[in-house]
């Protein structure tokens, strides 16, 4: 009964939502190829592991402007035909690698269909905006989150099943389930108007650049410094300390002891996601943004020194998980509530660009630091890092309640 209450929260929604919701579900379910991206480029198609390395980073570099003019584009055109459109390059690049034999050539498909799906996900962003009501936007991001998650829990898995003996498999599968929402998409979302709903004039459309809307509202630009750091932190902490920790610590157990706290984290933002939805639903997104910081970082503080006690980890991950949860739920919200709808788009891909080049910092100031220093020395730099952020969400609410004071 306590279930069936905790998931009442997401009826009433409009029905484009939970079509949203479905295609989040199945695109992740098939996003089988990325996990591995390393393992193929190396084991597959014999790069040696520093040009594997390399290729991912000049991808990700590509990525930065694509995510920006995927921002822009959402903002300009139909977003719902944008989404459709980037999906089937990634079909195409994805079947192309599953019906051709292994090869090189793979690597520019794999490029391209990468590239195009990052392109998406500003207009996935403002889509959910655009179609939720202020008062249901919490509910509406909370759903589409829980969709992507819901997918991830079981790609991984099922890649590393077919990886040794059947890649083009995988390749296939990626193809027709992201094919699959793509279909749902253009055939069920057929209504893409603006819900009506008291959303104040800050939510109001405005013929200003991006760079007036920056300018003239601080908070937004403290609000893109601060997710930025707590998002590169989480990153580096889960694809490279986290694993360096566990290798450290275990030794040869360590993968395994790294796979169960994988899996505490996917269970634990699963049923997060609603609980927490329904639970903090009364407190403001930039209270939550912030919170969410906090327990990122005291999780990955208690994570770094519990040296070889699995308790303290599992305890750890779920602080963490909370933590994510937390900044999960109040990033889009904020956006949304603050920003015009005319940069929705925009205002996302900034965002996300800011997050990855952050990430991107904060991974090779790690990695070159586990090759002259001990592991822990890493970890309180960088707990050091958040701890500042933590403080400078105290002025982050500050200059958001003087900037958007109709909104407490």
């Amino acid at each position: 009964m306590i279930a069936l209450n905790i998931f009442k929260q997401y009826k009433g929604l409009r029905s484009e939502l939970y079509i949203l919701f479905w295609g989040r579900v199945v695109t992740n379910m098939g996003a089988l190829i990325w996990p591995m991206m390393t393992l193929i480029l190396k084991n597959k198609l014999g790069y040696t592991a520093g040009e594997a390395a390399n290729l991912i980073l000049l991808v990700g570099i590509f990525m930065l402007p694509a995510t920006l003019l995927g921002g822009r584009m959402a903002d300009r055109f139909n977003k719902k035909t944008l989404i459709v459109c980037c999906d089937l390059v990634t079909v195409a690049g994805y079947l192309l690698c599953g019906f051709l034999p292994n090869g090189r050539f793979m690597v520019p498909l794999l490029a391209i269909s990468s590239i195009f799906a990052q392109m998406e996900w500003p207009s996935y962003d403002a889509l959910v905006a655009n179609l939720s009501t202020p008062e249901e936007r919490e509910r509406a991001y909370s759903l589409n989150y829980l969709g992507g998650n819901l997918g991830l829990v079981l790609a991984p898995t099922l890649g590393g099943m077919l990886f040794e003996n059947h890649l083009n498999l995988a390749f296939i599968i990626s193809g027709f389930a992201t094919l699959s929402s793509t279909v749902l998409i253009f055939f069920f979302v057929k209504d893409i108007s603006v819900s009506k709903g008291e959303g104040g004039f800050y939510e109001e459309e405005k013929k200003i650049s991006t760079r007036e809307l920056f300018k003239n509202a601080p908070a937004l630009v403290m609000f893109v410094v601060c997710m930025g750091i707590v998002y590169a932190i989480y990153d580096m902490a889960v694809s490279f300390m986290i694993p360096l920790t566990m290798d450290n610590n275990f030794g040869e157990k360590g993968a395994f002891y790294l796979g169960t706290l994988t899996s505490v984290n996917a269970l634990g933002v699963i049923i997060g996601t609603p609980v927490c939805t329904a639970a903090l639903s009364k407190i403001r997104d930039c209270r939550k943004l912030h919170m969410g910081a906090f327990f990122e970082t005291l999780g990955f503080t208690l994570l770094a020194f519990s040296g070889k006690h699995m308790i303290m980890c599992y305890l750890s991950v779920l602080i963490i998980t909370f933590g994510e949860v937390l900044s999960s739920l109040g990033r889009q919200p904020y956006i949304t509530r603050r920003v015009p709808a005319s940069h929705r788009g925009r205002m996302s891909a900034v965002t996300r660009v800011n997050e990855m080049l952050l990430s991107g910092v904060c991974l090779l100031v790690a990695g070159h630091g586990a090759d002259i220093m001990p592991i822990n020395y890493i970890w309180v730099f960088f707990i050091g890092f958040g701890i500042l952020n933590v403080l400078l969400f105290f002025a982050m609410r500050a200059a958001d309640r003087k900037q958007f004071s109709e909104l407490y």
